[in-house]
């Protein structure tokens, strides 16, 4: 486990030294021990990582099919944990659980061995009818909020995923260490978001430079990096990066299941050339 100033010293450093911040998310424990063989600055569970490298869609993640703060204890005491070993590791948590005692669990995460927490999944993802719903009946955004803030002042490292920039203002002035601009589902591979559904890098760069703008108000030294929509590989990152002044990417899909899809299939393929 390390520290908020420890993880914050490494990824001033990585970012002194010239190279993006880059997080991996993780669904087994041999994504997070390559990733980190990779030179991650960090690892990040997401009970959708566990649906992820299932085969399934990682919006399974936000659906009632599992507890998803007890599916990121399991995969870290069992799967992650145990394979890191010296990079940080950062728990989704679901802030709008209402059967945990979020100071409580939030102390079990410590002692778990996590580094920091992130709010996932959120109901970020969710619009509408179905989102004013949750909002008016004790399951909005602010419990997220809640809980980050609640890290923070435990001194742990936290990170936030911001759907909408207005958002942002909020998370920043809970504490947040690092604010992760969500551009939607990542495209690409076999379940990923269609290209139509997403949005084009011009407007991913708009969206980031107005959260960073929106947050750096509040907070000068927060970093602010990148996540999702249409970046599936280094060459959209750096575009976005680049004009965005964003300080780095987190990737899940991109980091796991797009290189297991095409490395797996590939395998086999070559095996199926071998001649009788």
């Amino acid at each position: 486990m390390f520290t908020r100033d420890q993880v914050l010293e490494r990824l001033r450093n990585t970012l002194a030294m010239g190279s993006p911040i880059i997080g991996a998310g993780a669904g087994t424990g041999i994504s997070a021990k390559f990733a980190e063989a990779g030179g991650a600055d960090l690892i990040l569970i997401y009970n959708s990582g566990k649906y992820r490298m299932a085969g399934h869609g990682s919006n399974a993640g936000l659906l009632p099919i599992g507890d998803a703060n007890a599916i990121v204890m399991e995969m870290g005491e069992r799967e992650v944990l145990p394979v890191v070993r010296d990079t940080p590791v950062i728990a989704g948590v679901n802030g709008t659980d209402p059967t945990r005692v979020m100071d409580r669990f939030l102390g079990r995460v410590e002692e778990m061995g996590f580094s920091g927490v992130i709010n996932f999944p959120s109901i970020g993802y969710t619009d509408g009818r179905w989102r004013k719903s949750l909002e008016a009946t004790g399951f909005g955004l602010d419990k997220e909020v809640g809980m980050l803030r609640k890290a923070s002042e435990r001194g742990m490292f936290t990170m936030a995923y911001c759907y909408e920039t207005h958002e942002a203002a909020a998370f920043a002035e809970a504490g947040v260490d690092m604010m992760v601009v969500h551009l939607g589902l990542t495209t690409g591979g076999s379940i990923g978001a269609d290209d139509s559904f997403t949005i084009s890098l011009d407007a991913c760069i708009e969206q980031a430079v107005e959260t960073r703008e929106i947050s750096a108000a509040v907070n000068p030294d927060i970093l602010v990096v990148l996540h999702g929509g249409p970046l599936e590989g280094p060459r959209e990152v750096e575009t976005v990066m680049r004009g965005s002044g964003c300080y780095g990417f987190i990737g899940a899909s991109t980091m796991e299941r797009l290189p297991t899809e095409k490395a797996v299939a590939d395998t086999v393929r070559a095996f199926k050339s071998v001649a009788l």
